[in-house]
């Protein structure tokens, strides 16, 4: 059984609704996935937000879902790690770099356009570097600069919307992001089966 962890800034609202999406999307397509979420930024125990639980409540799911904190059990719990935008992923690489190989933005992660791939994998080469080079006081060099400049311009943006402090709608938009990419996980995950 694959552990997933969704990773957002409080825990309240997107990385809530992907856990409870997954476990009812994957409970109707008999995948056996175990889903978590927790925030970069979170406090323990919030309740989820009014609009997340009533998009739930649309969804006919009525779980009861409180915040957490990204604690160190449960990146070692988790088999990937998937965040909701690309910054959430950076700060979860940065706090824990011993799982960067199983962290992606969601997006990302169920991306199967082989150029985008290729380019995220050089990106992400690119900030490996430059935090390395950071840490030892050096900077990038002008080609490593321009290089990642040129990948960020022409790399989709894999972040799913903020919904915080918004209206319905807005929640409404954000869970369809999430749904949609959800889906796509679940193709991925079982392919994988089929092996």
């Amino acid at each position: 059984m694959k552990h997933i962890l969704f990773v957002c800034t409080g825990n309240t609202c997107r990385s809530p609704m992907a856990e409870a999406l997954l476990r009812k999307m994957a409970k109707d397509r008999g995948i056996a996935v175990e889903a978590r979420s927790a925030g970069v930024a979170a406090m323990d125990g919030l309740s989820m937000s009014r609009h997340a639980e009533a998009v739930l409540r649309d969804h006919e799911i009525d779980d009861r879902l409180t915040s957490k904190s990204l604690k160190p059990d449960a990146v070692d719990w988790s088999d990937l790690i998937l965040t909701l935008t690309q910054s959430h992923k950076q700060q979860v690489i940065r706090n824990f770099p011993q799982a960067a190989d199983k962290v992606y933005t969601l997006k990302e992660y169920v991306e199967d356009d082989e150029s985008v791939l290729n380019d995220l994998k050089e990106l992400d080469g690119l900030y490996a570097t430059w935090e390395v080079k950071r840490s030892l006081g050096q900077e990038l060099t002008n080609e490593e600069r321009e290089r990642l400049i040129e990948i960020q311009q022409r790399v989709p943006s894999f972040d799913i919307s903020d919904p915080f402090g918004g209206s319905r709608e807005d929640y409404d938009l954000a869970a369809a992001e999430i749904r949609a990419a959800i889906e796509r996980l679940l193709d991925k995950l079982e392919a994988y089966r089929a092996f």
